[in-house]
């Protein structure tokens, strides 16, 4: 069985990411800025707040489920 998958997930280019919960909703009605860091081996790596989930392009989870939103630079 496997598990849910992320509500979100963004395609970024580089491994340090930040992480606000917004996006459709304004900052405000977010959560406090997170600033993540990408495994490199792994490929992404989810947000403890939204669990928002950060794929790095051309890493080994990009390509492994669908991308519902896209973006270059990693800032949400």
């Amino acid at each position: 069985m496997q598990g849910l998958p992320p509500p979100e997930t963004i395609l970024v280019d580089k491994v340090q990411v930040a992480c606000d919960g917004s996006g459709d909703i304004a900052p405000a009605l977010g959560h406090p800025r997170v600033f993540l860091r990408i495994e490199p081996e792994l490929g992404f790596v989810e947000c403890g707040y939204c669990d928002r989930r950060f794929v790095l392009a051309g890493g080994p989870a990009d390509g492994a489920q669908g991308m519902h939103a896209a973006t270059a630079g990693g800032h949400a």
